[in-house]
């Protein structure tokens, strides 16, 4: 296919152009995102379920329409997380108990996707039900990481950031509760952006009120993360916190550049240990803000409890999301898994009580901070990759860890205090794994946080996504 590279090392804006201005049509990319799938995607295993068959008939109703009526996207193909249900499509959320489920309804989010001008044509690989920060489940298996195929992507949307660092995505949609998008992005060196809650509406939902996870947009650069964001934004009755979009888009927002004053960062955030390489990666990083004039200084808000806070709130959300299932089902759904859930049936009413207090007091130190500093920056990720055999990070820097998700700690205070956090590509270990930094900015600062960022991404550069996918990393 001749057509295939230029088209695939494309950014997203620009396929958008080439659609609006009928240079390209939306069935054309979806051949060359099939003959990509094909050459590469045996290797990652990001994109385990496809349903070309369904994003061609969308495709040819799309191109019935005048262009100018094609929305937002233009007729761009997509990538939908296994999470989430796209009618017709296979709905597994990782686990063998719906290995064999069709979804019968798109989600709301899905619903606004495609009226925006996005065509799905690929569920990504998710750990079972999302749970953990490395991407494998019983049915699909596991999901590797481009740049080094004996690493883990993170998780928990690792296929979708695998799709996008090898090619078979420009733009691909993920979920966050204790940093689903930014860790993967991290290791894949890609962007994501966790929302603040009630940006982007989802449903229906079985807690309608919950507010710990949200969904949100990846790839490969920031201007490409805004344009997927816009597509994503809007309220709905059915998602009572939702929030209706903003008169300015937030790509329009990201391209202004707009300057922080003064920006924090923080290696640890006070209660993480870190890999140093990691923690060097992110510090320089972070003072490439100082060539704009921008303040940089070490600083971070209080934040504790934080760990125990995060884990005791999520117990209790997936006891009673999953507990039934849990319970009827214990040989099908994997230990750790397992394990909390059952912490969530053995939270006292008091520790719950604690944790709600422990969760205010973070958020109004958040709150507090964020009236001296404009952001808070930090390693998206406390170590590199690591080797994909191993389920998840035990220790690092001598720490032990007491759960498959308290490693993730340094993304648990975003998701406390319901600010947007997006994960940016930072620069590269001595062997050549990517390494993500983490821009936090205050509860609905998106606009500002996408335009710092797009200042930063000029100044550090851009990967060099997508890849060929490689069993060794390249460190020239």
């Amino acid at each position: 296919m001749t057509v295939e590279k230029s088209l695939i090392q494309k950014t997203a804006i620009e396929i958008v152009d080439l659609l609006r201005t009928q240079q390209v049509t939306p069935i054309e990319l979806l051949e060359i995102l099939e003959y990509r799938i094909n050459d590469v995607d045996g290797q990652v295993n990001a994109l385990p379920t496809k349903c070309f068959d369904r994003a061609r008939l969308h495709a040819d109703r799309l191109m019935e329409l005048p262009i100018e009526e094609r929305g937002l996207l233009a007729g761009l193909p997509i990538v939908i997380k296994d999470l989430t249900p796209v009618s017709g499509v296979l709905f597994t959320s990782g686990s063998i108990l719906f290995e064999n489920n069709i979804a019968q309804e798109s989600d709301i989010l899905v619903e606004r996707i495609e009226a925006r001008g996005g065509i799905v044509y690929a569920k990504s690989n998710t750990p079972e039900f999302g749970a953990g920060g490395n991407t494998f489940n019983d049915i699909f298996g596991a999901t590797l990481n481009p740049w080094n195929l004996t690493k883990s992507v993170a998780g928990s949307s690792g296929g979708s950031a695998a799709a996008l660092a090898s090619g078979t995505a420009w733009l691909a949609h993920g979920s966050d509760l204790g940093g689903s998008l930014r860790n993967p992005a991290s290791f894949c060196g890609v962007v994501g952006l966790r929302p603040t809650p009630g940006r982007v509406s989802t449903g229906p939902k079985v807690l309608p009120f919950q507010n710990l996870g949200v969904q949100g947009p990846m790839a490969r650069n920031v201007a490409d993360t805004a344009l997927f964001f816009d597509a994503m934004t809007g309220s709905t009755p059915a998602e009572p916190l939702s929030l209706t979009s903003p008169e300015c888009s937030f790509l329009t927002a990201s391209q202004t550049r707009k300057k922080p004053s003064k920006v924090a960062f923080s290696s640890s955030l006070g209660f993480m240990p870190v890999d140093k390489e990691v923690r060097d990666i992110c510090s320089k990083a972070a003072l490439n803000f100082e060539k704009q004039g921008i303040i940089v200084e070490e600083a971070h808000p209080n934040l504790e409890n934080v760990i125990k806070t995060f884990w005791t709130l999520r117990s209790n959300l997936f006891a009673t999301t999953m507990g039934a299932m849990a319970h009827q089902n214990p040989d099908k759904l994997k230990p750790e898994l397992l394990d909390n859930i059952e912490a969530g049936f053995n939270i006292s009413a008091q520790e719950l009580m604690d944790a709600e207090v422990s969760r205010g007091q973070i958020y109004k130190s958040m709150v507090k901070f964020f009236e001296e500093y404009d952001l808070l920056l930090a390693p998206a990720t406390i170590v590199p990759p690591f080797p994909i055999e191993q389920r998840y990070v035990e220790s690092c820097a001598g720490q032990n860890f007491n759960n498959y998700v308290d490693w993730l700690g340094i993304a648990f205070p975003a998701t406390l205090a319901s600010c947007p956090a997006l994960s940016l590509p930072a620069g590269f270990t001595t062997l050549g794994l990517p390494v993500g930094l983490q821009i936090i900015g205050p509860h609905q600062g998106e606009a500002d946080l996408l335009s710092a960022a797009q200042i930063l991404e000029d100044q550090i550069g851009k990967n060099l996504t997508p890849i060929h996918p490689r069993e060794v990393p390249q460190t020239d």
